[in-house]
């Protein structure tokens, strides 16, 4: 196991952005403190051939102008808003519209743009990298000076362990992610609407045409979106979304690590397992994925890349029905998601 740090570029302010690499296991796992953002894991495959499988860019330039949210940590709350505002004590909260009428990622400003403070550190099983960051009362519209801390790290059992905390002096909406994108195959290579997907859902929740949760929690059975046995993400492809977008309920019960997906991509033979002790995982297709200029030339186009986003539930602040997302004095965030990697 090892870890090495080196200069990833210099911001307009000055500071410097740094990239550590973590080795572990049979995977090599790197990341930038903009963003505290994943920028490639390159695994095996059954031919012994190592690929990349994160979708991302070649140098710092292409994350300060990242639209899509290749790899990063979204936050103060991740996904959508409805309306840009929520309720919370009796009080409006106003956030800026970035999706319409919504707000999506928590804004132009939200975490995924920032510069975490970071530093690494090993244990027996892995290597870690620890990223903090500060955000002051009424940042982006959210009540509470926020303290954030995100634990990522690779193990000798070719595991990316993640850990999202926080805590707030007042309450306060909370909802953390990784936006990685996903290609089993390697980015670049091809789209991934093969790749065999296993989703342990019973349930997701129903969205209007701007991916706003209606608040009804349906069964996926009979429908588009049961992935309850494993198969391909073409096969009954979600056409009227032009692909998959959608928020699933993790069977099990929430705060407890329990599995949430599985997917295999045949000519790799890779597979790629994840576990969540949140109460859902958005399960998105790279749907708005346009002419993206990737790694080394890579073109990413529509469905180049998917992403499991384990996460609390879209719209949350506004849905009493939904697990609630306040995090407050005497109620600190804690959450957890395992990635996991094999070759068949």
């Amino acid at each position: 196991m090892k870890i090495s740090k080196e200069r990833f570029g210099i911001l307009s302010s000055g500071e410097e952005v740094k990239l550590f690499t973590l080795t572990a296991g049979d995977l090599k796992f790197s990341l930038t403190n903009i963003g505290a953002t994943w920028t490639s894991l390159i695994i095996p495959s059954r031919k012994k051939k190592e690929d990349d499988i994160l979708l991302g860019y070649s140098g710092l330039d292409g994350y300060l102008n990242n639209g899509q949210f290749l790899g990063v940590t979204v936050g103060r709350f991740a996904n959508r808003i409805k309306d840009a505002s929520f309720n919370l004590n009796g009080k409006t909260y106003q956030l800026e519209p970035t999706d319409g009428k919504n707000n999506l990622h928590s804004g132009p400003r939200g975490f995924d743009k920032l510069l975490w403070k970071a530093e690494t550190y090993k244990k027996k099983d892995g290597v870690f990298v620890r990223f903090e960051i500060e955000s002051p009362d009424g940042d982006y519209g959210f009540p509470g000076n926020l303290n954030t801390v995100v634990i990522y790290g690779l193990t000798k059992s070719n595991e990316i362990i993640c850990e999202y905390c926080a805590k707030s002096d007042k309450p306060t909406p909370v909802n953390l992610t990784n936006h990685a994108y996903f290609n089993l195959a390697g980015e670049g290579r091809g789209d991934i609407l093969s790749h065999e997907v296993t989703l342990y859902a019973s349930s997701y929740l129903e969205v209007d045409k701007e991916c706003i949760p209606t608040g009804r929690i349906l069964p996926v059975k009979d429908t588009v979106f049961d992935f309850t046995a494993s198969k391909e993400i073409i096969k009954e492809f979600d056409r009227k979304h032009q692909g998959y977008d959608h928020c699933f309920v993790i069977d099990g019960e929430p705060k407890a690590l329990r599995p949430c997906a599985e997917v295999f991509e045949s000519s790799s033979g890779r597979t790629m397992k994840v576990s969540t002790t949140q109460p859902g995982v958005q399960f998105y297709t790279g749907n708005h994925l346009v002419n993206v200029t990737g790694k080394q030339g890579s073109r990413y186009v529509k469905h180049s890349g998917f992403c499991l986003e384990t996460q609390h539930f879209p719209d949350s602040p506004n849905r009493e029905n939904f697990p609630s997302c306040i995090t407050g004095p005497g109620n600190e965030y804690h959450e957890k998601a395992v990635f996991s990697f094999s070759v068949n």
